[in-house]
């Protein structure tokens, strides 16, 4: 078999399935540091829209879509940590970047808001 050849032409397929599989770990990870995060006074924030939190949500989470982030971050403190989730942790990724850039230290991206019912 020729490897070369096999990932010239699949590699972005292979891409692909790597950036899943680090979401999927990532999610992971954070599902496990979870009751710790809870402990440490974190602050649960769903970025999806409205109508989507209306239709189901996780106790205690907080509904910022991610649209309105950027003008709400007041609303979250920085002092704690901060779990973000979505409908898949794509959205929840970009909210995640933005608190990063406005100096929140501890933010963690659990990917889809099921995974707080965990």
């Amino acid at each position: 078999m020729d490897f070369s050849g096999f990932f010239q032409q699949y590699w972005p397929l292979l891409l692909v399935a790597l950036w899943f599989g680090y979401k999927w770990w990532s999610a992971r990870r954070v599902v496990a540091m979870l009751p710790e995060l809870k402990r440490n006074g974190a602050m649960l924030v769903d970025v999806r829209s409205e109508a989507e939190f209306a239709g189901g949500n996780a106790p205690g989470s907080v509904n910022i879509p991610l649209p309105a982030l950027g003008s709400r971050l007041k609303e979250i403190p920085s002092s704690a940590p901060v779990v973000l989730c979505c409908a898949s942790g794509t959205r929840s990724g970009m909210a995640k970047m933005m608190l990063k850039k406005n100096g929140y230290g501890q933010v963690f991206n659990i990917g889809k808001w099921t995974n707080l019912l965990r």
